[in-house]
């Protein structure tokens, strides 16, 4: 092939891989703007005492996608209004601007971070590399500066709520990888598939469950979800009907037992561990995720602590004598008499 007509198909290559990139930003951000409002409009949540359980550990967790657009504007308000004449109406305004000013960054931080998560998780989808330069084009663009503060924001929003953990494996490229650190063990997944892992909502669900004396109300997991912006009879962008996916899907895959509580009339129902849960995760696993939910360490809960350790050499002994049952069995086979 002549050398121009070479140049001229890798020119149009370049051309359509830039087209597609920017069709895939265009489509985040258009799904991000979509989340946004949806989370504006969601139903208020139940307030929740931070003391009483994981609930309150994640509720007060900040969520990315919201902009603190009330208070900020509150504050602003207060700060202008506080000064009187001269030289404290000059202070106010000038406190007034620089709340404003700091509003508006931290919305559009928030903006970055909403659509750099729905960035990587279209590319981990579409199990396409992850490079720090295409983060910085399609996404960071002008805010360079802000790069570690973003890409920070957006790693622990995608760990806690999704169970991805951002990986670079190659430091000298930048490139990155999404894994699911939060695999229930290493050959079993939620819903094993190149789609949204679903992992730390479950996660989240079993916290809850494991909190509340292995067994929760169908109200304290729901007050616990819509802190997360998943709300009963309202369509999420990313896990769909999350009525179905609680009670039904994980119910089928054996990961929650969803029943009705004995006697209540009217009906209501409670959430306990399934038994594949009870099999591939442990209570230890699931305090040390509230614990990652609190920025500590699971003995910061010596009660829940305890009950995980309990729960740790119960299942070390149970292994120990599976193991020896089995051995017993292969001995007692390699010495019996042929027929």
């Amino acid at each position: 092939m002549p050398r121009g007509q070479k140049s001229k198909l890798r020119a149009r290559e370049k051309r359509r891989q830039a087209q597609k990139e920017t069709k895939n930003v265009s489509d985040v951000q258009a799904i991000a703007a979509k989340e946004e409002s949806l989370s504006s409009s969601g139903p208020p949540s139940k307030d929740t005492p931070q003391s009483s359980s994981a609930a309150g550990a994640i509720g007060n967790q900040k969520e990315p996608g919201r902009a603190p657009s009330t208070e900020a504007a509150a504050g602003a308000t207060a700060v202008s209004y506080t000064a009187d004449k001269g030289n404290n109406q000059v202070e106010g305004k000038s406190n007034a601007s620089q709340a404003l000013i700091e509003h508006w960054s931290k919305s559009l931080l928030d903006q970055k971070v909403i659509v750099l998560v729905h960035y990587l998780l279209s590319k981990y989808q579409m199990k396409e590399p992850i490079t720090k330069a295409d983060m910085l084009r399609n996404v960071i663009q002008m805010h360079k500066n802000r790069y570690s503060e973003i890409l920070k924001q957006a790693s622990e929003h995608l760990e806690l709520v999704f169970g991805l953990d951002l990986k670079e494996v190659d430091p000298n490229k930048n490139i990155y990888v999404l894994i699911n650190k939060l695999e229930l063990d290493h050959n079993a997944k939620v819903n094993d598939n190149r789609g949204i892992p679903k992992t730390g909502l479950l996660m989240t669900i079993l916290g809850v469950i494991f909190t509340k004396g292995n067994c929760a109300s169908e109200e304290q997991v729901w007050a616990v979800l819509n802190m997360m912006g998943v709300y009963d009879g309202k369509r999420h962008f990313i896990f769909g009907d999350p009525r179905k996916l609680i009670t039904r899907d994980l119910v089928k895959e054996k990961y929650l037992e969803y029943r009705q509580v004995a006697n209540s009339d009217p009906p209501r129902y409670e959430f306990l561990w399934g038994p594949r849960s009870h099999a591939e995760t442990s209570k230890m696993k699931v305090l040390e995720f509230l614990a990652k939910i609190h920025n500590t360490i699971p003995i910061a809960f010596p009660g829940w602590y305890e009950e995980a350790l309990k729960d740790e050499e119960e299942r070390a002994q149970a292994r120990l004598a599976a193991r020896a049952h089995n051995a017993a069995k292969v001995t007692s086979s390699s010495y019996s008499c042929p027929k």
